[in-house]
């Protein structure tokens, strides 16, 4: 074990009854164990991080909760572990009580920091204004309440490649994968991997399919006339309206995402026990 304590961030803004409560549980238990320091907890609001030192920031909720804590640490990212107390949870992995058994080796820095892809997503707005966003899941381009079809011009590192006709569009991390590109259709990366996946919603021709290219292009997104209603929605949780002449670019995060897994972890078993894959049909003997 390091002769320093390890100098933890807790993260558990969330007010409902299932993070306060088990933030009251994860308080008791550290403030039970040796060599472990609470530099800093967010419970009812956001924090400064610009000026605190930690090894590692803790999470508690869904893979929602490891979104907000990205965008909170800003250009200064560190070491994440996130306590599951969502549904599926593709990030945050570890339940209360199996973090409470992996601790020991927490402490003893017995884990690997895996660093995963982030986004920089700039809306450049018809009026000459621009605005940037870090993110990690993904970027949409939604219909939202329009109810109407749209047209989605797609040009990589200035090239033209394709206009989409669509309900919506999402650019997506590895990370993002799992997540809403999944649900329409988008195919599952691993999360390590440098790459940006292009999934249409309800594409009107069939033979628009999701498409991956390396992290290293610039995405170039734009819609000629969309219609009222349509929206620009990073990872889900910031939102910005679409008018015609507005342009969005997407490229590679100056920093990444790091998440802290200790031993045992494996991306495919995680995938296996999520989505419920039963592998080969269990056929019967006639």
């Amino acid at each position: 074990m390091a002769d320093s304590p390890l100098r933890l961030i807790i993260m558990a803004r969330d007010q409902s009854d299932r993070v306060q409560d088990a933030w009251r549980e994860l308080d008791a238990f550290l403030k039970q164990q040796s060599g472990v320091e609470v530099v800093a907890a967010a419970v009812t609001e956001d924090l400064e991080l610009d000026d605190l030192e930690a090894d590692l920031v803790i999470t508690l909720g869904g893979d929602g909760a490891i979104l907000r804590a990205c965008r909170q640490l800003g250009a200064r990212q560190l070491p994440l572990i996130g306590i599951n107390l969502g549904r599926l949870g593709f990030l945050t992995d570890l339940s209360p009580e199996q973090f409470r058994d992996v601790f020991p080796q927490i402490v003893a820095r017995d884990y690997r920091v895996i660093e995963h892809l982030m986004f920089e997503c700039t809306f450049r707005s018809s009026d000459g204004t621009s605005e940037s966003f870090l993110g990690l899941n993904e970027v949409a381009v939604s219909s939202a309440g329009s109810l109407k079809m749209l047209d989605v011009e797609l040009a990589i590192d200035g090239k033209s490649v394709t206009t989409y006709s669509c309900d919506g569009l999402i650019v997506s991390t590895p990370v993002g994968s799992t997540a809403h590109s999944l649900s329409a259709g988008g195919p599952i990366l691993r999360q390590d991997l440098h790459a940006f996946v292009i999934t249409p919603i309800c594409p009107h021709t069939l033979s628009n399919r999701p498409l991956v290219d390396s992290a290293d292009c610039m995405l170039t997104l734009s819609l000629p006339a969309p219609p009222d209603g349509t929206k620009l929605v990073i990872d889900g949780q910031m939102s910005r309206s679409i008018t015609a002449g507005d342009v969005i670019e997407v490229r590679r995060a100056p920093v990444t995402f790091k998440l802290a897994r200790v031993a045992g972890y494996s991306f495919y078993a995680n995938l296996h026990r999520k989505l419920g894959w039963v592998g080969q049909p269990q056929y019967r003997k006639r």
